[in-house]
């Protein structure tokens, strides 16, 4: 790469990592999440500091409210009966709000839970910066995808102690200082790739675990590893994400000394 091409890498890596933390502290980023409420913790269908009754029907959740609970569904004062899905787009655009709050459905493997990002919750108060290693052109790296004949999933642990399945498609293969490596991936909608990965220095130096979201490969396979991009799980800013941890294989033996590494508080 010539000096001019890093020079633009690295003002691009400047542009990503400022839009990056941008995204982070944002009103409902995942510094505002303060609570993931399991319905099956609740048989009677009150979530405490959640108001209404919810319950599930028919493959559905089902919310109960009065107007005194203070709910809004799709934007307006709510009460009565609603059959709710699970939300898929933007925080900021979930169905059910409360006084600034979201309530947020959702339903891994079947399992419902109403999520509560609250943008005056105290981690997004303390929140002061991403660490993260300036720009490395060392640690761009060209890969290879190679798919699986099949898709598979791994039973993995997940930051909540809950072990859940992770949906596998291939593994991108690269050298570090002339040693092969492989990680794991899942193939997102868009056809760009997913990891999940630990390192020599994951505890020790940054976040026990990151992911990597390289772009798609092209029709060769070819992939670019970019390591600079590394980015903090969403557990690394609310303790209430259920993140998963690196499947088996998935933890470099190197330092990778690059990407995002922990939040700064102040």
């Amino acid at each position: 790469m010539s000096t001019h091409a890093q020079q633009q890498a690295a003002r691009d890596w400047e542009r990503w990592h400022e839009e990056r933390t941008a995204t982070v502290a944002a009103p409902y980023g995942p510094l505002s999440l303060t609570g993931t409420h399991w319905l099956a913790d609740y048989p009677e269908g009150r979530i405490p500091a959640v108001p209404g009754r919810w319950r599930e029907e028919g493959g559905a959740l089902v919310l109960d409210a009065v107007p005194e609970d203070g709910l809004t569904v799709d934007g307006k004062p709510f009460a009565g009966e609603v059959r709710l899905g699970a939300d898929r787009g933007p925080i900021d655009g979930s169905r059910v709000a409360h006084e600034g709050r979201r309530l947020v459905v959702l339903s891994p493997e079947g399992l419902w839970a109403v999520r509560v990002f609250d943008p005056g919750s105290p981690a997004r108060r303390a929140f002061r910066a991403i660490d993260a290693t300036p720009y490395d052109p060392r640690w761009v790296l060209p890969g290879t995808f190679r798919p699986y004949p099949d898709a598979r999933t791994v039973r993995v642990e997940n930051a909540d102690g809950v072990e859940r399945g992770l949906g596998l498609a291939g593994e991108i293969a690269f050298e570090v200082d002339g040693a092969g490596h492989t990680l794991q991936v899942a193939v997102e909608p868009d056809g760009s790739l997913w990891a999940v990965f630990a390192d020599a220095t994951s505890g020790n130096g940054s976040y026990r675990f990151r992911f990597l979201r390289p772009a798609a490969p092209d029709a060769e396979g070819a992939v670019t590893v970019d390591f600079n991009r590394s980015l903090l799980p969403p557990c690394a800013f609310a303790d209430h994400f259920i993140c998963p941890f690196p499947p088996p294989g998935n933890t470099l033996p190197v330092a990778v000394e690059a990407g995002e590494r922990n939040r700064v508080d102040g």
